[in-house]
């Protein structure tokens, strides 16, 4: 087993390699924490184009100054011509497909992200580097051209039969016709230029300028119902994130429409569940989270939408009493009823702390793998298609109306430990993050493991992943065939994954340790590093 990664003056983690160098590289420079990631951010777009891209959503939770918390919500709303009735007139009922151009309907707010974080980082940390500067690399390597990883090269071949006729999808992703291969050099002018654009101009160019006009009518033309009034109407806003207390720790997480306040709940239950600390691959340990989740996925089923349609304030969900009354539900030996629909996700988290212990907790996505299909002809941006989970249903607590937030599975996690350290954890895998989450925190603050150790164990997903129909609970191969058997004793319903299987996530966790001392892990699922000096 790998051991984790240790550092002094600044570290970063990504599920891309480069992304990682390139939050360091600015750190060595004197940049802060904010200033890194919003480098590894532009870097990941470029080399992970599977999995994120700048036309999808951002969502950010930071460790302040004196331990601080606070939050940036990156996400779009839907066009304000995007109504149930719109999409009756276009022969659409049921459902919103998943690709093309009426799948891109929710403006893509990571940009403004990345803005919020810059003018954040000038106002309250003195930040000095330019976005001109920040976003070299990514400029570099878009124009320039990346490695394909195998990730990339197995995802667009597992796709390529939806997405092969989506405007602009086989001249950007494949070469000449075919599908890049491991190693194979792939390079993205458009978007190289794009990105360049933005370092002159500023992020308001993608919202407010000739950028944000050109991308309008290439929307429109592509059948979108977003106009240029969406994107000149969009602005990142700062947020307090949500918080709960949980084994003398402070966790933080991103409030709705993210499912941050599920990955809350979920170990606020653990934490009043008892006997299941015996072992962190115990069946009893999965057990007990497996049981958490469901309950923690009744409330978001219930209740979790964007915040202005929200029946009840998100902070009253995590009250003590309410947790109290919830986690009476499980129990230690029987197995709930499951038959939810979980969904799967394409998406990156990232997480880089500071020399001064500011620190990050960062995720990006464009939903679905290559978000819409959808990649912009003059811009080469790939749009989200994040919209595709608001329901038709009128009755439907996340029903489509007219410039309204999406339900997000994001949710970058953090945590203030009572010995003054703080750390900061995440994952991609749509509703496999809050279940990782959880895995991550528990191995580490009730079983005692190193990040790595925490990371490189196997691990589990309740619920859909890629390639999958059932809503099983399913485990990597390398659990002990015991576990599987108890586990189905208490009337699970379990699946076997590969040994190292991406369905689980692309997991990555940073700690600031009391004495200063940084340490990191990586998921060597992913082309991942932590990167530290």
């Amino acid at each position: 087993m790998a051991q984790s990664v240790y550092g002094r003056r600044g570290i970063a983690v990504a599920p891309h390699s480069l992304a990682a160098e390139s939050a360091v590289a600015v750190l060595r420079e004197g940049g802060n924490a904010l200033e890194a990631m919003i480098a590894a951010a532009a870097t990941i777009a470029v080399v992970y184009p599977h999995m994120n891209s700048i036309g999808g959503d951002g969502f950010w939770v930071i460790n302040g100054p004196g331990n601080r918390a606070g939050g940036i919500d990156a996400s779009g709303r839907s066009a304000a011509a995007a109504s149930r009735d719109w999409y009756g007139a276009q022969g659409i009922s049921g459902s919103i497909p998943f690709r093309s151009g009426v799948a891109a309907l929710t403006v893509a707010g990571t940009i403004s992200g990345w803005g919020a974080a810059h003018r954040l980082s000038q106002q309250s940390l003195g930040g000095r580097l330019p976005l001109s500067r920040l976003l070299a690399d990514a400029i570099f390597l878009a124009r320039q051209g990346i490695p394909v990883t195998r990730s990339q090269s197995v995802t667009t071949q597992a796709k390529l039969a939806e997405l092969r006729d989506q405007p602009g999808f086989a001249e950007t992703f494949l070469a000449q016709g075919q599908v890049p291969q491991a190693g194979q050099l792939f390079k993205q002018g458009r978007l190289g230029d794009t990105l360049a654009l933005i370092a002159r101009k500023g992020t308001d160019e993608f919202y407010r300028g000739a950028l944000a006009k050109q991308m309008a009518a290439e929307l429109a033309a592509v059948g979108s119902p977003l106009a240029l009034a969406d994107l000149q109407a969009h602005q990142a806003k700062l947020v307090d994130p949500l918080t709960v207390p949980v084994n003398g720790a402070q966790l933080h997480n991103m409030v709705p429409p993210s499912q941050g306040l599920v990955s809350l709940l979920i170990l606020a239950l653990m934490e009043r569940f008892p006997g299941w600390q015996q072992g962190p691959e115990s069946a009893a340990f999965i057990h007990a989270q497996v049981e958490a989740t469901k309950l923690a996925f009744r409330v978001r089923d219930r209740y979790l939408t964007d915040p202005d349609f929200m029946a009840l304030p998100p902070a009253e969900l995590l009250q003590p009493a309410r947790i109290d009354e919830l986690a009476r539900d499980f129990q230690p030996d029987l197995a709930l009823p499951w038959g939810k629909t979980a969904k799967p996700g394409d998406t990156i988290w990232m997480g880089v702390i500071d020399q001064n212990g500011i620190a990050v907790s960062f995720i990006q996505s464009i939903y679905h793998e290559f978000g819409s299909g959808v990649v912009l002809p003059t811009s080469g941006v790939n749009w989200q298609n994040r919209g595709c989970s608001f329901s038709l249903d009128p009755a439907h607590v996340n029903t489509l109306a007219p410039r309204k937030k999406p339900f997000h599975t994001l949710n970058p996690a953090m945590a203030q430990l009572a010995d003054g350290s703080s750390m900061v954890y995440g994952t991609m895998g749509g509703d496999g993050q809050p279940q990782t989450q959880a895995t991550l925190f528990n191995r580490v603050m009730r079983f005692g493991d190193h990040p790595q150790q925490a990371i490189e164990r196997p691990r589990w997903l309740l619920g859909r992943t890629w390639g999958q129909s059932s809503d099983s609970l399913k485990l990597e191969s390398r659990f002990d065939p015991s576990v599987l058997a108890e586990l189905r004793a208490l009337g699970h319903e379990v699946e076997t994954l590969a040994a190292w299987d991406e369905g689980v996530g692309h997991a990555g966790m940073l700690i600031r340790h009391a004495n200063g001392v940084l340490e990191g892990g990586y998921d060597p699922r992913s082309n991942g590093a932590v990167a530290a000096f």
